[in-house]
């Protein structure tokens, strides 16, 4: 059996611009995490708790000496706009880079993520519709679901998918939900009957496993903001240096992976296609093209030359 463990990539409301005052979250939202075998769920588990213990060695000390009982580093604490300047920065690379290689060599495991891009504009502008906010994160764990089916069809194995704990009114909507589209596609696609239950939600407190599909869903944010913010202050993603573990296990997303665009005259970017350097989004251009910079400051150049010229022909 497979086991899925996931929570969110960014969150389901309106996004302008990084740089906009109220609407500057996330560019898109879906899920990502990982999927493993049962088999292994354990040794895994006991791999990162040990892993994040020893990066996090002075946290972790502070957090028992006050008897807390539990002991958890966010992933948005992990990867974010300043990663590259903490002193930390070469050892959280390298202890997750070696997590995603020992779950893939393994741990029969793969990275999955799916997500959706956002239109951009205000609430107002891109949530007109009641209920938009609820429909965005349902369509986002439907094609979830469709995938991780499909997977574990491949797969010839059944899988459990577990979320990241939400409040009780959200969870008991979400079961709902998720029941009736498991079930209704069921009969045109076979592939569904391989997920045993709709997803079940625990805290992250109370597992290791989902805390690293939190970090999981951290990187694998950046790296979707890297491929649709022109200016994104994640270009850390794709730096072979840093982030090695694309270079050193085969096909570590599950070929189902997708970000899929809003509206763009490029392809969707489909497994690891959210890692690539060059963007589809933003090519770079060789042999003739001018940057439009570079070109404006030569158009007034050329205008103030002109100018000049004009000058003296009257004189």
């Amino acid at each position: 059996m497979l086991v899925a463990y996931l929570d969110e990539i960014g969150e389901t409301g309106a996004f302008v611009s990084k740089s906009h005052r109220r609407f500057n979250t996330s560019p898109a939202f879906g899920y990502g995490g990982f999927v493993i075998s049962s088999d292994h769920v354990t040794s895994m588990s006991k791999l990162f708790s040990h892993n994040m213990r020893t990066l996090f060695k002075e946290e972790y000390e502070n957090s028992v000496s006050s008897g807390d009982g539990f002991f958890e580093i966010k992933g948005a604490a992990v990867f974010h706009k300043g990663t590259l300047a903490s002193p930390l920065a070469p050892a959280k690379f390298r202890v997750f880079d070696a997590m995603i290689e020992k779950l893939i060599k393994n741990f029969d495991g793969r990275l999955f993520y799916y997500a959706d891009e956002k239109p951009i504009g205000t609430d107002k502008q891109t949530l007109k519709e009641q209920g938009a906010l609820e429909k965005r994160e349902s369509d986002a764990m439907r094609e979830t679901l469709n995938r991780l089916a499909r997977y574990a069809k491949t797969r010839s194995e059944n899988i459990f998918i577990i979320l990241d704990q939400i409040n009780e009114k959200q969870r008991y909507l979400r079961a709902h939900r998720m029941y009736g589209h498991i079930y209704s596609r069921m009969h045109d696609f076979d592939e569904m009957a391989n997920i045993l239950e709709p997803p079940m939600h625990v805290d992250s407190k109370f597992s290791a496993n989902m805390q690293f599909a939190d970090w999981i869903a951290a990187f694998v944010s950046r790296a979707i903001e890297y491929q649709l913010i022109r200016d994104s202050e994640y270009g850390w993603v794709i730096d072979q240096e840093r982030v090695r573990f694309p270079l050193r296990v085969e096909r570590p997303f599950t070929y189902e992976s997708k970000l899929r665009l809003w509206e763009k005259s490029c392809d969707d970017l489909n497994n690891i296609d959210v890692l690539r350097q060059e963007r589809p989004l933003f090519p770079r251009y060789y042999g003739q093209y001018v940057d439009p910079d570079v070109a404006q400051k030569m158009l007034r150049i050329a205008r103030a030359s002109q100018r000049r010229q004009s000058g003296v022909e009257k004189d």
